[in-house]
């Protein structure tokens, strides 16, 4: 039961290779828990060798106990399907067989409704020339998979990276689940400097930027795709001049290019489903990790938090409670 004494709910969704699979909803804001497991065959308690041995008709699952109230099911499925290739019929990038199929496993009618209607509008979004092939299933009996597979990419975060960009997943989602830009719109919406940063890799100055010494509570999202990037919680002066922060709000919305640049060897940090240039991060951090991303005001929107919930962002208020 949640605090506001909302019944928790599962959701459960298979895409493939299940390491991968935890990462984008783990730590969500209203998200108590991802297991990876299994789901949808015949063999009880089974073992990952077992399924492969006797061919059985378990997919490898993620199953989230999450708070509606918090975070609705809609967003659930607005985060799974761009982790997936939802075309293929026969497993997903390297891995190939049953286990590896991807579903989306109902626990009741609204979720199996909710599920339905996202799977028709990416149809009939023509995003993809193929069929789309994933298939919605009620729920069965979830079997935890075993300890070393849980939490993957944290206890092995070196492996998951190799694994996650050598499997094909990662170019996959990169070419097909990056927001489309137009260019001319762009160019339209955006002022010289917004685009300069984000689609040119620019600078903005420092300390004459709109940020760099904000005080006020809420989150920063990407000025292009409205991904949420960074909290004021997690913000700090670093003396730099510009925005500062100890982390992101989830690791999965940014990712990292190694930057050659200006003849230095520095660490690019971009948002993931924007592709935006955001600035860099550094070693030289006061938070646990150690990390400093400094980023530029111009690649960022900011939300007080008494704006989330009308903004679309409502989850995010836990933050600030």
């Amino acid at each position: 039961m949640a605090e506001n004494n909302t019944p928790l709910q599962k959701a459960t969704f298979a895409g493939g290779c299940f390491w991968c699979m935890v990462k984008p909803f783990d730590e969500m804001p209203g998200i108590e828990d991802v297991v990876s497991g299994y789901m949808g065959g015949t063999l009880e308690n089974p073992t990952y060798e077992e399924i492969v041995a006797k061919q059985d008709k378990h997919r490898e699952v993620v199953q989230i106990t999450f708070n509606p109230d918090i975070f609705p099911y809609k967003k659930l499925l607005d985060i799974y399907w761009p982790q997936i290739d939802p075309t293929d019929a026969g497993g997903q990038f390297y891995d190939r067989g049953h286990i590896y199929k991807t579903a989306i496993f109902y626990h009741n009618e609204e979720q199996k409704k909710l599920a339905e209607a996202s799977k028709k509008e990416l149809e009939e979004s023509g995003k993809f020339s193929k069929p789309i092939v994933t298939d919605i299933l009620p729920a069965s009996e979830f079997y935890p998979a075993e300890e070393h597979h849980q939490k993957y990419y944290k206890k092995h975060p070196g492996h998951y990276n190799a694994y996650y960009k050598g499997s094909g997943r990662k170019d996959f989602k990169e070419k097909n689940w990056t927001v489309e830009k137009d260019d001319k719109k762009l160019r339209e919406t955006l002022t010289d400097m917004q685009y300069k940063v984000t689609q040119k890799n620019g600078t903005e100055p420092a300390f004459n930027n709109e940020y760099w010494n904000n005080e006020r509570e809420g989150i920063y999202v990407d000025i292009v795709s409205g991904e949420p990037l960074f909290s004021s919680k997690d913000q700090y002066d670093a003396g730099c001049g510009w925005p500062s922060f100890t982390k992101p709000i989830h690791v999965s919305r940014i990712k990292e290019k190694k930057d050659l640049s200006h003849f230095m060897i520095r660490t690019e940090v971009r948002s993931q489903e924007g592709d935006s240039h955001l600035g860099h991060v550094f070693n030289d951090g006061p938070g646990p990790d150690g990390l400093r991303y400094c980023i530029n005001s111009a690649a960022l929107r900011f939300i007080p938090k008494e704006d989330l919930e009308k903004e679309g962002y409502g989850e995010y208020k836990q933050l600030f409670e």
